[in-house]
């Protein structure tokens, strides 16, 4: 019954956060089972150290980092394809909103690149707005260590996003 609120309350959260790994509906929908079923065994590890939903985005995100990183050959080939779509619309005009959407891609591209700690803390912080003192209670970390963290994460996805062409 209240594992039930949970599910109602967060399954869009989740299925949103699973969907921008998979990248197709039926899979994001297949992750988001298997995070609630993961969360309801790793329940009783929730602390209460940070707010719940922080504690999900994180369980979720790391679940499915380890299922992307398990499954490395499909997103390989995924990309392949994504680049004769992209070299398609290449051919086309290009708009400032293609080269903005091309940074992004490339950003991706870099994220992917480094290591899944790093690029958990980043997302966290910047794409989620988790304060310093959340990601603290997160990661169970002190603030100095939580900003040396953050500062090295974004070196190394400058450093991937300006080696890739």
């Amino acid at each position: 019954m209240l594992f039930g609120v949970l599910y109602d309350r967060y399954a869009k959260m989740v299925y949103n956060k699973c969907y921008g790994f998979a990248k197709s509906q039926k899979e994001a929908e297949d992750l988001t089972q298997d995070v609630f079923l993961m969360v309801f065994v790793k329940l009783a590890s929730f602390q209460g150290k940070s707010k719940f939903s922080t504690w999900l985005y994180s369980f979720t995100y790391n679940f499915c980092v380890n299922y992307v990183n398990r499954d490395k050959g499909r997103k390989i080939s995924d990309r392949s394809n994504d680049i004769s779509g992209e070299e398609y619309r290449l051919s086309q005009e290009v708009t400032d909103e293609h080269l903005l959407e091309l940074q992004v891609e490339k950003l991706k591209q870099a994220l992917d690149m480094i290591p899944g700690e790093d690029k958990t803390i980043l997302m966290l912080k910047y794409q989620d707005g988790v304060s310093i003192k959340e990601l603290e209670s997160t990661l169970d970390l002190g603030s100095s260590a939580v900003k040396m963290r953050l500062k090295r994460a974004k070196a190394k996805v400058i450093e991937a996003y300006n080696s890739l062409p």
